[in-house]
């Protein structure tokens, strides 16, 4: 079930994180969710445990009784506490019921959702025997068709001795073999469990050091109860047998044995009282427990009550044998009296055999049931006494029985109709569950889908003007005192086009302009835009550097390395581009509401178009305000001199040669 799988990357995280359980999950190729009521291949939880040991690097015995300790928890968190405390006053009863909590588990959940202990799809649960030893240990057999999953006990019982009881336990495996007595050879594994009580310090500190309290609080108490009243009991107690206490006893004796029954009324222990004879005749006690079988040590049928006699017209003749018209569905035990015996604790669950069945019937689903073995040693027979196995209507009508079938004080009668609305509220439950796993599916679909809207949106406007504008905010224009802006273009663009198929342009322009765009995130400047063969960058807008003109020189000197990679589809030889750079102030802000673009205004801007286009092929031109802010920066820059600018005059103008302190490897971005 997916609960199992669910605990399992519930402990995964919680221990070792996302990341771990993402890898895991990966390797075991599984998905990442698993819904609670959805019954999924023992494969899927086999894989996990074994991915789980290689990841973790953790022996598999170890993995498993973690599992076992954290899947206790995780049972008592989903609002299984009270039931499993519920199962017994010690760990001994606590161990002999949970064959009878399974068994609950597989009639409460139509499809058979019994997940207290380690088991898959159709309710194949595990089996549990425990036997007492005279040093109050136990032997605990563990029966199951699922090799290696032993170590899950351990950790399981441990948790639970711990919590319920305050004992500490050891389990080691005393043997282990393949189970012959059960059909289909499973695995039989023998524990021995001792027991270790624990005490808090101050209550051991306590216990060890105030015996003479204990005597003075119990002289204390039997001198204020009735002195009467408390003679009376001890006789009335007499009267029944010699099983009376001695007088003298314990102080938690005298406390656990007194019974206070009405004001001032005290009885000392309980024994029952049987009568001399049966007082009830045969036809009322079959009648009264329709669904009863007794049998001998040969399985031949002595006594049968009236239901199961109107469902299996067989028994009507006594003394036939019961193998011959039932099988034994659970325990997987063969169907003698020494085996059931064996198992005389467990929950006994009988099917009706189909070939016994009249013609007529064959039809209808077999009848199952499901009650307690009592053996009779002085009649050396065996009582069964049983209930229909049916969770729902639907089964009660399929096979044609009803209401009325069942003795009015069998509570097999509120099971079924209280089941049949679990079962609807559980269908509403699977829905909203799957709904609920749709719905993360959708939203992770959806937040990769607005990642990538969000990626390209940044590569389109500067990220703080693209979440001013995804709020519906207007951005500002800002002014920057001084940044660096860098214009490029294609030398001859011009005549390329003129020669070649547009296709071969744009071929060319993208071959280029993936080699710049990757060097605008290795130096961190941001790329203004793009139009036809021209390319523009600044530093230090829309977020101000001191080192806004070293970013864009060191761009600059990385375009044209990566320009000599880029072929001119006319000559076949590398291309050859110019670029141009000034330092100044400039206004940044976004226009327009259709495609809006982020764009720089200023003289800035055309001075430094302006060197761009009275530049030199294959060069880095620069203007004095660009080389005043990198003539002590590492780099090796020589003078052009002054040249006539349109519309600006004469400038005196630089060519940027290289970096001095950097390699071209590190200029490119390469390792």
């Amino acid at each position: 079930y997916g609960f199992i799988n669910t605990c399992l990357k519930s402990l995964v995280i919680e221990k070792y994180g996302e990341e771990t359980w993402e890898k895991l999950r990966l390797q075991a190729g599984v998905q990442d969710s698993f819904l609670t009521f959805e019954v999924y291949k023992d494969e899927i939880t086999m894989q996990l445990v074994d991915k789980a040991c290689k990841v973790l690097g953790v022996p598999a015995d170890v993995v498993l009784r973690e599992f076992g300790k954290y899947f206790f928890e995780f049972c008592k968190r989903s609002g299984y506490d009270h039931m499993l405390r519920t199962l017994g006053g010690n760990l001994y009863e606590f161990i002999e019921n949970l064959d009878a909590l399974h068994s609950y588990l597989s009639l409460s959940y139509q499809a058979s959702f019994g997940f207290v202990w380690f088991f898959p799809q159709e309710m194949n649960a595990p089996s549990f025997r425990v036997e007492k030893n005279e040093d109050g240990s136990m032997h605990l057999h563990y029966y199951s068709d699922r090799r290696g999953l032993c170590h899950i006990v351990p950790g399981i019982i441990g948790a639970a001795a711990l919590d319920f009881f305050n004992i500490e336990i050891s389990m080691k495996i005393v043997n282990q073999t393949e189970e012959e007595e059960r059909t289909g050879k499973k695995e039989h594994i023998v524990f021995l469990v001792t027991q270790n009580p624990l005490f808090p310090c101050k209550e051991r500190n306590e216990f060890s050091s105030s015996s003479q309290c204990l005597v003075d609080s119990e002289k204390q108490i039997e001198n204020q109860l009735n002195k009467e009243d408390l003679e009376k009991a001890k006789n009335a107690n007499g009267d029944r047998g010699n099983s009376v206490c001695p007088v003298k006893k314990s102080h938690w004796k005298t406390l656990r044995g007194i019974i206070t029954l009405g004001k001032g009324k005290l009885l000392r222990g309980f024994d029952p009282v049987y009568p001399k004879s049966l007082w009830i005749d045969t036809k009322t006690f079959c009648n009264g427990l329709p669904f009863h079988m007794v049998f001998d040590k040969e399985l031949k049928v002595k006594q049968a009550g009236v239901s199961i006699q109107k469902i299996v017209p067989g028994l009507q003749t006594m003394g036939i044998c019961l193998d011959q018209y039932f099988r034994i569905v659970h325990p997987e035990v063969p169907f003698t009296i020494s085996s059931i015996q064996k198992f005389i604790n467990s929950h006994f669950v009988f099917q009706t055999r189909r070939e016994m069945m009249p013609e007529s019937w064959k039809e209808r689903p077999m009848l199952e049931l499901r009650g307690q073995m009592m053996w009779m040693e002085s009649l050396q027979c065996m009582l069964y006494l049983c209930s229909p196995l049916l969770r729902t209507l639907h089964e009660l009508e399929e096979r044609q029985m009803h209401i009325a079938d069942i003795a009015p004080h069998d509570v097999t009668r509120d099971l079924i109709l209280l089941n049949q609305q679990r079962l609807a509220e559980m269908e509403l439950s699977n829905q909203l569950e799957r709904k609920k796993e749709e719905l993360r599916i959708l939203s992770k679909h959806l937040e990769e889908e607005k990642k990538k809207t969000e990626a390209l949106l940044y590569a389109m406007l500067p990220q703080h003007v693209a979440n001013q504008l995804k709020e519906g905010k207007r951005v500002e224009a800002g002014e920057f005192k001084e940044c660096t802006i860098l214009f490029s273009d294609v030398v001859t663009f011009t005549n390329i086009c003129a020669q070649c198929e547009p296709i071969q342009i744009v071929l060319m322009l993208n071959s280029m302009y993936l080699r710049f765009d990757r060097l605008t995130t290795v130096h961190d400047v941001y790329k203004v835009e793009t139009i036809g063969d021209a390319y523009m960058v600044v530093g230090g807008v829309p977020v101000p550097v001191p080192t806004h003109a070293e970013r864009v020189a060191n761009f600059a000197l990385g375009m044209i390395m990566a320009a000599k990679g880029v072929q001119n589809p006319v000559s076949g030889n590398p291309i050859q581009i110019r670029v141009g750079i000034h330092t100044g102030p400039v206004l940044a802000g976004v226009v327009g509401e259709k495609m809006p673009r982020y764009c720089l205004f200023g003289d800035t801007v055309n001075i430094a178009s302006r060197m761009e286009s009275h530049g030199v092929p294959s060069k880095i031109h620069l203007s004095s305000s660009a080389y005043q802010c990198l003539k002590y920066k590492n780099f090796e820059i020589t003078e052009r001199g002054e040249i006539e600018v349109k519309g600006k005059g004469k400038m005196h103008t630089y060519f940027l040669i290289r970096n001095k302190s950097a390699t071209e490897n590190e200029i490119m971005g390469r390792p």
